[in-house]
């Protein structure tokens, strides 16, 4: 985007990549040199983590406090419990009371790493719109609510016409989502003086929703921001893998495999995601991207240090950046892997490979020693059959076998102590 913009707040967004449609540009940029404006980015509970889909939007949480305002964080509490449908081609499933609450209070450590919370004017808050949505009387709802949207506009939604053309369930509960979320604008408005809700662009139908109606309800000057959905080079959808979510809590994902992620970046993405995913001054940045051949391999070690920096912490960062040189540079065995431990009894190769995620099944496992896929000590595992004993191990460097399957998974294998 070429637009000169009078605030910092969408000059940094515009030339890190994060803005993909506004509302409104010019007065989002006015309101912005005029005062601290405050913005909010909604996360349902579905899970104990955020995944790497999400880090675009913290990233843009980042931007706003980096930028002099203020990052507003806002828990799915009451949402959750219907589930946003904009994605799906089918319902979500069902989640508890106590289910969604415990979700909240595991994913609340995740934004510590990358906002200031606290009670100063710039200073990150996290709210629940389970506060006001649980507390919703029905009829009054309507009333106020319900007429400011019709059934001809929401049928225009692109889920919407996906589910109907498909012939696939969309129920009323789910039609109702998009209501709920635009009510969390105009709450947010009323409660925090909120006037700026961001997101991913797949949710562009319904922050559009959320300024409509805090305008004809509320008579509020809202707006939208979304950032562009995050595909790699080659078309893939940010953070989705043969293996699952990758998370951002390292209670679920290691900081070895978060660093490695960002490591085995594609070339034509480095650029782009050292400025949407790290605090890298943008010469630095261009300096890095222009690297040619085996010396992009640096850039995205550096990517890797900076992102896994920002999720897990410097400590975290430099232990996966030691283990992965120890691993594929020293052809030792670094601290961060996945270890195995085995006693006096050997152990096959296709256990262990299921019992460390290197493989999903037995199926899978067999699928990758037949491919020549699977390495022990550097050395192709070529049977079924074949196992690890302890013999293995002490005869291994550092005292600890190395199990590789492919380029990018590895794991230890060591004696119990």
């Amino acid at each position: 985007m070429t637009q000169t913009f009078k605030s910092d707040f969408l000059r940094v967004m515009s030339e890190r990549g994060h803005v993909n449609q506004c509302t409104d540009l010019a007065a989002l940029d006015e309101q912005a040199t005029k005062a601290v404006i405050s913005g909010y980015v909604g996360y349902d509970a579905t899970a104990k983590s955020l995944h790497i889909g999400n880090l675009a939007t913290i990233m843009m949480l980042r931007r706003l406090q980096q930028t002099g305002h203020r990052p507003i964080v806002l828990m799915g509490g009451g949402t959750t419990k219907v589930g946003d449908p904009s994605d799906k081609n089918e319902a979500r499933p069902m989640r508890t009371h106590e289910e969604i609450n415990e979700n909240i209070d595991s994913i609340k450590t995740v934004f510590s790493n990358f906002l200031k919370f606290g009670n100063g004017a710039t200073d990150a808050i996290m709210v629940n719109n389970a506060d006001w949505l649980d507390k919703l009387e029905y009829i009054p709802f309507l009333r106020d609510v319900g007429q400011h949207f019709t059934i001809n506009r929401m049928i225009t939604f692109d889920f919407v016409r996906r589910r109907l053309e498909k012939e696939q369930p969309l129920t009323f509960l789910e039609l109702n989502y998009m209501i709920m979320q635009a009510y969390d604008f105009a709450e947010l408005n009323q409660r925090n003086n909120c006037i700026l809700q961001m997101g991913g662009s797949d949710q562009w139908g319904n922050i559009v929703c959320g300024t409509e109606l805090g305008r004809k309800w509320k008579k509020a000057s809202l707006y939208g921001l979304t950032t562009p959905l995050i595909t790699t080079a080659s078309g893939v959808k940010m953070g989705k893998t043969v293996s699952g979510a990758l998370w951002l809590k390292k209670e679920l994902l290691s900081s070895y495999d978060y660093w490695q992620f960002w490591r085995n970046t594609e070339d034509a993405d480095v650029g782009r995601f050292l400025k949407l995913f790290t605090d890298l001054p943008l010469n630095e940045i261009t300096r890095l991207e222009n690297l040619k051949d085996t010396e992009i391999n640096e850039a995205k070690k550096i990517l890797a240090f900076e992102a896994t920096q920002l999720a897990h912490g410097r400590d975290a960062a430099q232990s996966a950046a030691d283990t992965a040189k120890a691993t594929f540079e020293g052809g030792g065995g670094g601290g961060d892997l996945p270890v195995f431990e085995i006693s006096s009894e050997a152990v096959l190769v296709i256990v262990i490979m299921i019992a460390l995620g290197l493989a999903a099944s037995k199926g899978e496992a067999k699928r990758l020693i037949e491919q020549g896929g699977v390495k022990l000590n550097d050395q192709p595992v070529t049977t079924l059959d074949k196992t690890i004993s302890a013999t293995d191990v002490q005869s291994s460097p550092n005292g600890a076998a190395r199990l590789s399957v492919g380029k990018k998974k590895h794991a230890l294998i060591k004696l119990v102590a």
